[in-house]
């Protein structure tokens, strides 16, 4: 009696081997099956890791521009115009005890052309600056190709171009012999500048010297956006009177931001978009499942004469039982383990085109491991107990 009882147990690797030649029998199907977990464990990481070297990029920008840079522009007045700074408000602004750095720009009213053949009417929407010389180094902002202003190009006809701007107007270098039409007056392009994420609204303009503006475009010496720096800790503290700083007569006139911010608010509405296709990616891992069940419930009326005979050799319902859970179970396994290795690459391939560090939280590798192996368990039950119902001679009958 106990030796039939232990012949009739199975080890875990003879389950295993077991399932895994039942597969081995039909690679096609396994194939196509475990694929469509594949692309739903894929995906869902392939989500998360793309968002999560995302945010890394923002935190690593962030470092390097730092979040302490606060912009002071005009809002509107009691009339629903816009408002104006006072001349002044560059000076009271820097004696602010926290204020570090202090610099700003003015818009100038003359469009800028690439040529006087084109139309006053086509300026592209390109707005012309009045810069200080320090503004660069302010808003973190570098040079492209060429150089930024200086105290003998601001005295000259020597423009800057944001990177837009630069790309709007067909231009990819700075040189002598490189000039745009700014209002009637011809300027060299002295500079273009990479990008300022603190500062988006320098991208799409074209920035020259105070001192040239005022004597060929006739620039009034308005600043129109104030850029500040302050110590890290004080921030929030100089936040709070700028507004009355910058126009003590008027302080509900005066726009105080915080650019750091509108980045941080871009994290978090890509952190949302990540849960909806987070939500997609679920979606198709169901779909996956639905194909590993499908294909089990395949298998097992396929082999009834197998579970036929193995059931009349001395097999139990058990053993029959763990053999198909094992086979949706190792099925699905092969279909995560794809997905994850898939995943991963996806994301590492996408940071690397972005310039991003790459980064896939492990508990995302894992928690779609954890997912597979929910997946073949649901997927394998009811095929399993089916196979596990049939009786050896109904099994061996079947045709």
């Amino acid at each position: 009696m106990s030796a039939a009882l232990r012949s009739a147990r199975l080890r875990l690797d003879d389950v295993l081997r077991v399932g895994g030649s039942g597969l081995r029998a039909r690679p096609t199907r396994v194939v196509l099956s475990a694929l469509g977990i594949a692309i739903g464990i894929a995906a869902m990481i392939a989500v998360v890791g793309i968002s999560s070297s995302g945010r890394a990029e923002l935190d690593r920008q962030l470092d390097q521009l730092g979040t302490d840079l606060l912009t002071v522009s005009p809002g509107d007045d009691l009339f629903g115009g816009t408002a104006t700074l006072p001349d002044e408000a560059p000076d009271m602004i820097a004696r602010i005890g926290p204020v570090t750095d202090v610099s700003t720009v003015g818009t100038v009213d003359a469009k800028v052309y690439r040529s006087d053949l084109i139309p006053k009417a086509a300026s592209g929407g390109i707005q012309t600056y009045a810069a200080d010389l320090d503004l660069l180094e302010t808003v973190a902002g570098t040079v492209a190709s060429g150089s930024w202003l200086n105290d003998a190009t601001s005295r000259y006809p020597v423009v800057v171009l944001g990177a837009t701007t630069a790309q709007q107007l067909g231009i990819n270098r700075a040189g002598a012999d490189v000039q745009v039409l700014i209002g009637d007056e011809w300027f060299t392009v002295g500079g273009i500048l990479n990008p300022v994420p603190l500062a988006p609204e320098l991208d799409t303009g074209a920035l020259i010297g105070e001192t040239v503006a005022e004597h060929l475009l006739g620039f009034n010496g308005h600043p129109t956006t104030v850029y500040t720096r302050s110590d890290e800790a004080s921030v929030e503290a100089v936040r709070g009177v700028l507004a009355a700083t910058a126009n003590p007569a008027a302080p509900n006139e005066v726009r105080v931001s915080r650019p750091s911010d509108a980045l941080a608010a871009r994290a978090a509405a890509d952190q949302a978009f990540t849960g909806l296709l987070v939500g997609l990616g679920s979606v198709a891992l169901l779909v996956g499942g639905v194909g590993v069940a499908n294909t089990m419930v395949i298998s097992v009326l396929e082999r009834r004469a197998e579970i036929g005979l193995r059931r009349a050799l001395g097999a139990t319902r058990r053993h029959i039982r763990a053999q198909f859970l094992t086979e949706s179970l190792l099925l699905a396994l092969v279909g995560g383990a794809s997905g994850v290795v898939l995943g991963v690459g996806a994301t590492a391939a996408y940071a690397l085109i972005q310039g991003w560090p790459t980064l896939v939280p492990v508990w995302a590798s894992l928690g779609g491991l954890i997912a597979t192996v929910a997946v073949g368990v649901v997927a394998g039950l009811y095929p399993a107990a089916r196979a596990a119902r049939m009786s050896p001679t109904e099994a061996l009958a079947a045709p």
